[in-house]
C-alpha cells in the first residue's frame, strides 16, 4: 500500500508543525482541535488514493474498473446466456399455450422459464420450445425438473420437460476476464496467428479454453478445439457460435473474424469418461449414497484442474479424494475405467466424470 503510513496522527503532526512554536498546540488547545478534523479527512483521502491505485491495475481491480482496463485491449466481458430446451404441456385439446407462458421448477427457489412460441394442445399434449427467464448456468436443469405452471393455465394444463435444458452460461467472472487480459498481453496476436485464433475463441460466451491446431489437415486449414465453462466439452450451441464468429462459411472466404484464406473447423473437446469404482469403510450413520455424492463432486473438481493442462488422470489423486470424504475410514479395490493404471488423455480430449460405483 502506497499511503498506509498517512494516518491521522501523521497528517496532524505535519499540520501542527507549520504554526509558530509560540502558539499552543497541545491536545485540547484551539489549534489542535481545529487541525484534528482536517487531519482525519486528509487521512481518509489518502486511503481512497490507495483504492485508486488498486482500481487502476488489472491484478488488483475488479468489476466495472476491470472492464475499463480490459477495454484498452478491446476486450469486452462476455455476457450471460440463457439455457434452452423444450417442454411438453398436457391438457384438454384445443387449449392454447400462448408464447411467453411462464413455467418453473417449483420448490423454495424456483427457476423460471418461458415458452418461445405459441402452441395448441392436440391429442392431449403439445411440445414447445422454451428458454430460461434469466440468463445464467442456473437455467441448466435436468429432465423432469420443470413441472410447475404459472398463470392462467394453472389447474388446467400440466407441464414437464423430457429433455435437459442446456447452454446456460453465467456472465464472465472477473478471474476469467483477467485471464483473457493476460492472454492478450502476453501472447501477441497478429495476422491470424495461432494466438489470435485462440483469443477469438475465448471471446465467445461459454468458451473457457481453446487449443489451436494450425495446418491440421494440410496447408490452409486450422482447427480450434474448445473447452466449456464447466471444463467439459461445451454445449453444441457454443461450438456453433464460435464457428460462426470465426469462420461461418468454413471455406476460407473470410466471412467471420478470421482472415481470408484458411478453412477453420471449430469443435468441442472429445470427452473421455472416467469411471470410478471403490469399496469403502464408513463410520456408522453415514450412507454409501452420501459417500458417492461427495466423491462425484471431488473427482469432478479434480478433473477440472486437468482440462487442457495435464494429460494424466492419476489414480493416486482419486484415492486422495476418497480419503478426503468425511467419515470415510478406508478404501480398497479402487479402479478407474476398470483398471488400476493412470489414464492418459490425448491432446484435444478432456477427462470428465463417468460413473461412480461405491460399495
Amino acid at each position: 500500500m502506497a499511503y498506509e503510513d498517512q494516518t491521522k496522527a501523521a497528517v496532524l503532526e505535519r499540520i501542527l508543525a507549520e504554526p509558530p512554536n509560540d502558539i499552543d498546540k497541545r491536545p485540547g488547545s484551539v489549534t489542535y482541535d481545529l487541525a484534528s478534523p482536517a487531519a482525519i479527512e486528509i487521512s481518509l483521502a489518502y486511503a481512497e488514493l490507495d483504492n485508486v491505485l488498486n482500481y487502476g491495475f488489472t491484478d488488483t481491480t475488479f468489476g466495472e474498473y476491470l472492464d475499463s482496463r480490459a477495454s484498452d485491449y478491446g476486450l469486452i466481458r462476455k455476457a450471460a446466456i440463457k439455457s434452452t430446451g423444450s417442454v411438453t404441456f398436457t391438457g384438454p385439446d384445443t387449449t392454447v399455450i400462448p408464447a411467453a407462458t411462464v413455467i418453473s421448477t417449483g420448490g423454495d427457489t424456483p427457476v423460471y422459464f418461458v415458452t418461445t412460441a405459441a402452441a395448441t394442445i392436440a391429442g392431449s399434449t403439445v411440445t414447445v420450445t422454451a428458454e430460461a427467464q434469466d440468463a445464467g448456468a442456473v437455467g441448466n436443469v435436468g429432465m423432469g425438473a420443470i413441472y410447475t405452471m404459472v398463470g392462467d393455465l394453472v389447474g388446467i394444463v400440466a407441464v414437464n420437460n423430457a429433455v435437459n435444458f442446456e447452454g446456460g452460461v453465467d456472465t464472465e467472472s472477473d478471474a476469467a476476464l483477467f485471464a483473457r487480459y493476460q492472454e492478450r498481453a502476453q501472447r501477441p496476436a497478429t495476422s491470424g496467428n495461432a494466438n489470435q485464433y485462440r483469443q477469438w475463441a475465448l471471446e465467445v460466451p461459454g468458451v473457457a479454453d481453446a487449443i489451436v491446431y494450425p495446418i491440421w489437415a494440410g496447408p490452409g486449414t486450422v482447427k480450434v478445439v474448445l473447452l466449456g465453462a464447466d471444463k467439459t466439452s461445451p454445449d453444441p450451441s457454443v461450438v456453433t457460435a464460435a464457428q460462426t464468429y470465426i469462420d461461418p462459411t468454413m471455406d476460407g472466404h473470410g466471412e467471420g473474424v478470421a482472415p481470408i484464406g484458411p478453412v477453420v473447423t471449430v469443435q468441442g473437446a472429445v470427452e473421455v469418461p472416467i469411471n470410478v469404482a471403490v469399496d469403502v469403510d464408513v463410520e456408522p450413520g453415514y450412507t454409501l449414497e452420501e459417500v458417492r455424492a461427495q466423491l462425484e463432486a471431488g473427482v469432478t473438481a479434480y478433473l477440472a484442474t486437468l482440462a487442457f493442462a495435464d494429460p494424466l488422470v492419476r489414480i493416486t489423486r482419486i484415492a486422495n479424494v476418497i480419503l478426503d470424504v468425511p467419515r470415510v475410514i478406508d478404501y480398497r479395490d479402487l479402479t478407474i475405467n476398470g483398471g488400476t493404471a493412470n489414464i492418459v488423455v490425448v491432446n484435444g480430449e478432456v477427462a470428465v466424470l463417468g460413473t461412480v460405483t461405491v460399495t
